[in-house]
């Protein structure tokens, strides 16, 4: 009775060291062992960077993750912008920032317009500047010049090459700031304005670059996108909100444009251009924040 009982014991013991073994673990220890907020689509953390809340996934192969960095503190990390550059296409493929309060400052535009250092030159066009020259399109910020002049350093990268995609005079900027692309750009910046000192803007763009969604190649190489698109990400006191726009690149002007008639769910974005968009949030927040919109809540009903 007594060696029964002493079986029975360590059994029980076994039992509950294999129930803690596989309930432990951090977020993540490399295991499956994930806790029920454990994003499994979130980006490698082999640099810290990758791991912001704006970086969409990247993707297996043929990329180069580009993490421009400045001296300023506008951005505790340092990190102006991010962005994901195709090495076959010479194009990017998603340009990625944040935007809070501070982003205005006195630097002003520098128009330094400059190949990016942190590309080699295998890996883009040998003059870039040649490639517009002619081409009928201008070129188009994708992390605009007046979203970063809180320091000359921040605004002087903007310009560079990698940051740039042809887009149409009218849909770019327009006479009179009329454009589609520019008129996008306002709004983000009047949100900006409205932020509280803790909150933050999320926000990924870019044009659509492969062979199924360009108008043209320039010269036979410089790709020109057929559509545009802005992925933005709200976090305030309230949690996550998200809001995805997808415009058709045409040269000419919509009078009366109405934001609201562009707007998607980030879902509904992805499946467009097949980029996963704020993967490093936990999956329900994610999930919660992409599957729909509220227009009302982002105030463009």
């Amino acid at each position: 009775m007594k060696q029964r009982h002493t079986l029975l014991i360590l059994l029980c013991l076994l039992t509950m060291t294999f129930f803690f073994a596989a309930c432990g673990g951090g977020d993540d220890d490399g295991s499956n062992n994930a806790p029920a907020n454990y994003n499994v689509n979130a980006n490698p953390k082999t640099q810290p960077e990758y791991a912001r809340l704006e970086m969409p996934r990247f993707k297996a192969s043929g990329t180069r993750i580009v993490i421009h960095k400045t001296s300023d503190r506008y951005d505790p990390d340092g990190v102006n912008y991010s962005l994901e550059w195709d090495i076959d296409k010479k194009s990017s493929r998603w340009v990625a920032y944040q935007m809070h309060k501070g982003y205005s400052g006195s630097s002003g535009r520098t128009d330094a317009w400059a190949e990016d250092p942190n590309i080699p030159v295998g890996e883009r066009f040998s003059d870039t500047r040649a490639m517009y020259s002619g081409s009928g399109y201008t070129r188009g910020h994708i992390c605009p010049s007046a979203d970063r002049t809180f320091s000359r350093q921040a605004n002087e990268q903007t310009f560079y090459f990698s940051n740039m995609q042809p887009q149409y005079y009218n849909f770019n900027a327009g006479d009179g700031y009329t454009g589609a692309w520019v008129i996008m750009e306002n709004q983000l910046r009047k949100w900006t304005n409205q932020l509280a000192a803790t909150d933050t803007i999320y926000v990924v763009k870019g044009g659509t670059i492969e062979d199924n969604q360009i108008l043209e190649k320039v010269k036979g190489q410089l790709r020109v996108p057929t559509y545009f698109f802005v992925a933005l990400l709200l976090k305030n006191s309230y949690g996550y909100r998200a809001l995805g726009m997808w415009f058709e690149h045409t040269n000419t002007v919509t009078p009366g444009l109405r934001l609201a008639d562009y707007c998607i769910s980030i879902d509904e974005l992805e499946r467009l251009t097949g980029i996963d968009f704020f993967c490093n949030l936990p999956d329900e927040e994610e999930n919660k924040a992409e599957r729909s919109i509220s227009l009302t809540a982002w105030g463009l009903n």
